[in-house]
């Protein structure tokens, strides 16, 4: 999270192109949404599995990032690939994502109108168990988690692509009134949400899926990417978000 808002940061001023990141987690985190509260998670249970927590500057609910593919964009808001409304640049993104997937052969598809909420889904905190104004379904199932911010002028998505694994396993480390309600959430996931081992039958790795991310954006948006490393600024920055934010408690807890 700390090196997304250095980027993030770098692209304001211009000290940075706009950019395309993938990355995975080590070890396995428990993200929160901006406005989640930190009551929502079992941190006894938590720790007993040597699990991260880190509390994201996007909104939205729970995520567990472990075995997954993390995409982040950041570029100013007048970058045409993502100027207009938050919808309006959604749906763009959307169409380089399922690109992406169409290169690992996902049977993925992109809901464009805006997914009906309940009282239920409202106090879920749970990302893969809520639907989202634009999502991407596999076999009708919730397979992309995204999020975006907008910050002077700049916007930052980021979003999870789960590969392989127990997509449930996130109901081990939250808080719910008892053990009934646990295994209901977990079955309520397990049925509304998908890895990519899942919609295809078949493991697909973290390389294969960032190169099928690469390809898929720069086919879909027109765009020659420059393969690099976080700029000497980006490093600073990060180390000095990493201390005033991401790795402090004052915001972890801050909800």
């Amino acid at each position: 999270m700390a090196v997304d808002e250095a980027i993030l940061g770098a692209v304001q001023t211009g000290e940075s192109l706009p950019t395309l990141r993938l990355y995975s987690w080590m070890p396995a985190c428990l993200s929160l949404g901006y406005a989640q509260s930190v009551s929502d998670v079992d941190e006894a249970a938590l720790r007993s599995r040597g699990w991260d927590m880190v509390r994201r500057p996007t909104g939205g609910r729970a995520i567990l990032h472990t075995d997954e593919l993390t995409y982040s964009v950041t570029a100013p808001d007048d970058e045409p690939r993502l100027a207009g409304g938050v919808l309006e640049s959604y749906r763009r993104l959307s169409q380089a994502l399922l690109k992406s997937l169409d290169k690992l052969n996902v049977p993925a598809t992109g809901e464009e109108k805006k997914s009906p909420r309940s009282a239920v889904s409202d106090a879920n905190p749970v990302c893969f168990e809520v639907p989202s104004d634009y999502e991407i379904t596999a076999l009708g199932k919730k397979l992309v988690g995204s999020a975006q911010a907008r910050r002077r002028k700049t916007v930052l998505q980021h979003g999870s692509l789960p590969l392989t694994g127990d997509i449930a396993r996130i109901t081990e480390v939250l808080v719910y009134p008892n053990d009934a309600a646990r295994q209901e959430s977990a079955e309520r996931v397990q049925q509304r949400a998908i890895t990519v081992e899942g919609a295809l039958g078949l493991e697909v790795s973290w390389q294969e899926a960032a190169e099928a991310f690469q390809m898929g954006f720069a086919e879909s948006l027109t765009i020659d990417f420059v393969p690099g490393e976080l700029a000497t600024a980006e490093k600073s920055a990060t180390e000095k978000w990493l201390a005033e934010k991401y790795a402090n408690d004052r915001w972890t807890r801050r909800v």
